[in-house]
């Protein structure tokens, strides 16, 4: 089989790294990958939102069937434009996607199927959203609408801070377009749980919980970022709590998007919030989270390709899908001055033997050197039989691998092991 990957960070290259096992695939292309994927896969340099020249060549390559990973593509219809020519591929349509492409489809979906989420109030009038932030309780939570890589959430402390988001978003469009809607959130608070799944729309299989650690400093100090580790499964992601979430949570959200005539086929992401009243839904992701992935796939003892082709083809029900019990830890190594500011270039050192574990999200190939071409350039993964030995594993490769503006976080796992 010949098989097409979208899409170019470590979460693409951990999709990657666990289709080649399966013995039927003869090619991986990567669209555009990366310059750690090539070790992989055959690197081709389209964007991941050029539907048309994705389409193009999987028709032009003879591809048999594709992998829609980010958001961009997947929110612009990808999946609808390889199907209509005669490609399946794994992933929501454009129509299912909304789920992520728009906070305010998600939180009027919830709102109507009473799928439980923190209150909410939508505004696209700034001076209205500014006008609400006087009286609103704080700290609050402020959303642009659309993709915003990841960032488009603000933790407002106090009004000024909240107003000043407002203005970012609304005046002075920091997040383009996606930030001329927005939603005005209840403050939650409980330990967070990040929940990956499968599902053809009919039925939902949970992954193993993760934890995500998304501050750029340790101790969950600095700026939001795309994400700086990961650890699975989440401690306090309990088999009651799951049981909850599946009841609640999973279940109506499949059945909410099915009566809305938006049937979701692929990887549903559920952000989720364990507060004192019960689990609630923080974000919807119609994708595979990064840098949750680089924990969850490396646990997982089935073939990804024939889950991801059962999917697709409405057959999960009778699919295996087996995660081992042990435990995975993801430490990302980032470019200094990252989610800001930050120098490329430099040449990365990965030794050999740990190749297999590095995932690598920002780099390039030039004159057969890898050089750092992003803030996260890669994530080193260790898998353990507990948490503790999976955390000092990880560090260990951190040690080893090298370029030299590095960055990265020294307590990922720290919260989880206290739990």
């Amino acid at each position: 089989m010949k098989i097409l990957v979208v899409g170019g960070g470590g979460r693409e290259h951990a999709i990657i790294k666990k289709i080649k096992l399966n013995k039927n695939v003869e090619k991986i292309y990567a669209l555009p990958g990366n310059g750690g994927i090539a070790g992989d896969a055959e690197c081709v340099d389209i964007g991941a939102k050029d539907i048309d020249k994705i389409v193009a060549f999987a028709r032009d390559n003879g591809i048999d069937y594709a992998v829609v990973a980010p958001d961009d593509p997947l929110v612009l219809g990808c999946v609808d434009a390889l199907r209509e020519a005669g490609i399946p591929a794994f992933g929501p349509d454009k129509k299912a996607a909304v789920i992520e492409g728009s906070k305010v489809f998600s939180k009027n979906l919830m709102k109507k199927y009473g799928i439980p989420t923190a209150g909410y109030e939508v505004f696209d009038d700034m001076d209205k959203a500014l006008e609400y932030l006087e009286t609103a309780p704080i700290p609050t939570v402020i959303k642009a609408d659309g993709l915003a890589l990841g960032k488009g959430v603000i933790i407002a402390s106090t009004r000024e801070e909240a107003k000043d988001a407002v203005k970012s978003m609304m005046e002075d469009k920091i997040f383009g377009k996606s930030g001329e809607h927005i939603v005005i959130e209840e403050f939650l608070e409980g330990p967070e749980v990040s929940v990956l799944s499968f599902t053809d729309g009919k039925t939902v299989v949970p992954m193993i919980s993760s934890m995500d650690h998304k501050r750029a400093g340790d101790n969950d100090t600095g700026l939001n970022t795309g994400g700086m580790g990961t650890v699975a499964p989440n401690p306090y992601y309990t088999a009651e709590v799951a049981k909850e979430c599946m009841d609640k949570i999973f279940l109506p959200t499949i059945n909410a998007m099915n009566s809305e005539g938006r049937t979701f086929k692929g990887c549903l992401y559920f952000g989720l919030m364990i507060t004192k009243d019960g689990p609630k839904v923080i974000e919807y992701n119609c994708r595979f989270g990064d840098p949750e992935t680089q924990v969850v796939l490396p646990l997982l003892e089935s073939d990804l390709l024939d889950i991801m082709m059962a999917v697709t083809e409405g057959r999960l029900s009778g699919q295996e899908v087996r995660f081992s019990d042990k435990n995975a830890c993801c430490v990302i190594m980032a470019s200094d001055g990252y989610p800001v500011k930050y120098e490329k270039g430099y040449e990365i050192s990965i030794p050999e033997d740990i190749r297999d574990n590095i995932y690598v999200a920002g780099a390039k190939l030039k004159d057969g050197k890898l050089l750092t071409d992003g803030g996260r350039v890669l994530g080193c993964t260790a898998v353990a039989e507990t948490l503790k030995d999976a955390v000092d594993k990880a560090y260990a490769m951190v040690d080893r691998v090298h370029f030299d503006n590095e960055y990265f976080r020294h307590d990922i796992g720290r919260r989880a092991l206290e739990a």
